[in-house]
């Protein structure tokens, strides 16, 4: 079974899923940013990147196209064995996971880090 794992505080949660969604919000130009990602071959690969406008550090990625106020576009990322997060303090709000109809917030509280990757 592919499924993806959440380390976060200790615990483990384990996300029966082969893609899921991480959306914030930017911390200076206070606009939600999404990305879907796939679990690919035991790795991560982001498939699109989304932000409702541009600003500090949240430039729209080549190819971008305007698509019901949201500028869309697919990166082009080498596939990763795992995402760290850790929460700075400065975010406006914590990271939401979404996979298989289930949603997580990472890094509620400064200092508070979570690893996403493919489960072994």
């Amino acid at each position: 079974m592919s499924a993806i794992c959440v380390l976060m505080a200790g615990k483990t949660t384990l996300l029966a899923a082969t893609a899921f969604t991480l959306s914030w919000t930017h911390s200076v130009e206070k606009t939600e940013w999404r990305e879907a990602w796939a679990l690919t071959d035991g790795r991560l690969v982001v498939t699109e990147s989304r932000v409702r406008g541009s600003g500090a550090g949240m430039d729209p990625g080549e190819g971008a196209v305007l698509r019901d106020g949201w500028w869309v576009w697919q990166p082009k990322l080498p596939p990763v064995p795992r995402l760290t997060l850790a929460a700075s303090g400065a975010t406006l709000s914590p990271w939401t996971l979404c996979a298989g109809g289930q949603c997580l917030e990472l890094g509620a509280r400064l200092g508070e880090t979570a690893t996403v990757e493919p489960c072994r």
